[in-house]
């Protein structure tokens, strides 16, 4: 089963898929500014439809549940990620692959998605609950990959994904106090040149 975030297509092709692609959108953006206001946990779901003037109908035909429209950013960056790794025959060491498609993704993505991450990173560092929505998801976006790069699952290539994950994990840490768009792809090559040299670090 899929586990990746399917985002609406960019030009939809009738009024009822345009008007349900705001929805989403309008959905996800009040979400992520209403739970930075007043906290993930302590901002019932209700509070949200209210300020989005949507029924709970609505909401649950487009999100799961409160954390899943919070986690939108996150899904809408693994979503590219995925996309683009399916995009081409993939070869060559397992780290430069997840870099260089986690970049091509990063080079995707709107004008408005990197505050969004930003304060959806922030989210998930305040709220217990939405920091294990968001690791289950990690556990089920690495299962895809697994799935999708079709080869052997041994111990070298699982830790060699542990590694690439804790790499990309490592690049947003370093980018978040400034939040710059232009800085991310920098982090991640960093994170990702620091590797090796990190792995043979002594105590």
């Amino acid at each position: 089963m899929t586990t990746a975030h399917q985002p609406p297509s960019d030009h939809p092709a009738s009024l009822r898929e345009r008007k349900k692609l705001r929805t989403r959108q309008a959905l996800a953006e009040t979400a992520v500014a209403l739970f930075a206001e007043r906290g993930f946990d302590s901002t019932p779901l209700d509070a949200l439809l209210e300020r989005v003037e949507v029924s709970r109908r609505t909401f649950f035909r487009n999100y799961r549940s409160k954390e899943d429209v919070a986690l939108t950013a996150v899904k809408e960056l693994w979503s590219t990620f995925l996309a683009a790794l399916g995009e081409r025959e993939q070869s060559g060491r397992l780290v430069d692959v997840f870099r260089d498609t986690m970049l091509i993704a990063l080079d995707r993505m709107g004008g408005t998605w990197h505050p969004r991450f930003a304060a959806t990173l922030k989210l998930i560092e305040e709220s217990p609950s939405l920091n294990g929505y968001s690791l289950r998801h990690c556990d089920e976006i690495q299962s895809e990959i697994k799935q999708r790069l079709a080869t052997p699952d041994t111990l070298q290539r699982r830790l060699a994904l542990e590694f690439c994950v804790a790499a990309w994990r490592c690049a947003y840490d370093q980018w978040l106090p400034d939040c710059d768009p232009a800085q991310l792809p920098r982090c991640v090559r960093g994170a990702f040149d620091s590797m090796n040299d990190g792995l043979n670090a002594e105590i």
